[in-house]
């Protein structure tokens, strides 16, 4: 069995290699990297990263490359792997659920400010999922399961299994497994139990002390399917995430896009009432003869002063 472990994560370290062979390489990628590129993108990504280092230890080439059989969000960290060959990914993406035997996550989550609404010690979140115009997933409030002829969104199936490390005053350090893997599900599921992930812009998270999505695949277990060795990977989540949870944050700092939103909503206010005041005074002196018909000549005297 092959096994890799490291002591701790850091989300600002270098994409590392923890694994390569002829057909597979396995590697920790950090947070705020992208797994793949996507259509007109040109920021590097945790794909195009591996080819770099390949070219310079002279194992790339047309047939010997990194092709993507899976993929973790921009601000998620963790361990991920690639196929290495055309023949390779075919094989890994059409036996994926058989080869992978297990795939952990850690994360930090706000707690409900409805402490009715807090989750049991461990277990299942199986609410379907929708996808906004931006390809956000979320669970939709009034897509009630036995209402299936009403639903406002077309919703696909999603389950997260999940267990309660650590629960704090302000926060709770999560483990989770994944029966499905669609985009953002750990993050949609928790947040729609009212629990979104510290760090996590998208869902209004109200804190982000580490200035990070709290979001880590920890664990990555599978059959080799070339081989058939078990082959283990672990990088634990960094070792202060626990400790936050522990002592709680209870006075946090306000994240910077609460900011940027309430920065907006006051210079739209302040256009609005300039916009007013503008109207008001562009308006005096061109009433209307019906403006004028109701109202007395003191009103109309003092409108067109």
């Amino acid at each position: 069995m092959k096994f890799s472990k490291s002591k701790s994560s850091n989300s600002k370290a270098q994409l590392e290699i923890l694994y390569e062979d002829d057909n597979i390489c396995v590697i920790n990628k950090p947070s705020g990297l992208l797994s793949v590129p996507y259509s007109g993108s040109k920021n590097r990504t945790a794909l195009s990263m591996v080819e770099e280092i390949m070219r310079k230890n002279g194992s790339y080439n047309n047939k010997h490359r990194p092709f993507a059989v899976h993929r973790l969000d921009r601000e998620t960290s963790g361990i991920m792997m690639f196929a290495l060959s055309e023949k390779a990914q075919k094989i890994i993406m059409d036996t994926w659920h058989q080869m992978v035997t297990e795939r952990l996550y850690r994360a930090i989550a706000e707690n409900p400010k409805n402490k009715n609404l807090l989750l049991p010690k461990s277990g299942l979140i199986d609410d379907e999922l929708a996808f906004n115009a931006h390809n956000i997933g979320f669970v939709p409030k009034d897509n009630l399961k036995e209402n299936t002829e009403n639903r406002k969104f077309k919703t696909v199936t999603a389950r997260t299994n999940y267990k309660i490390i650590e629960q704090g005053k302000s926060h709770t350090l999560f483990e989770l497994s994944l029966d499905t893997g669609k985009k953002n599900q750990i993050r949609a599921h928790l947040a729609g139990k009212g629990y979104p992930l510290a760090g996590d812009e998208n869902y209004r998270a109200r804190t982000d002390y580490f200035h990070r999505l709290c979001l880590h695949a920890c664990t990555l277990t599978f059959i080799h399917p070339f081989t058939n060795e078990k082959m283990h990977f672990e990088i634990p989540e960094p070792k202060e995430w626990q400790e936050y949870v522990q002592k709680g944050d209870l006075n946090p700092k306000t994240p910077i896009w609460i900011k940027e939103i309430e920065r907006k909503f006051e210079s739209f206010e302040q256009e609005r009432f300039h916009s007013k005041k503008t109207n008001s005074t562009q308006n005096k002196g061109f009433l209307s003869k019906k403006q004028k018909a109701h109202m007395n000549y003191i009103e109309v005297g003092l409108q067109e002063r």
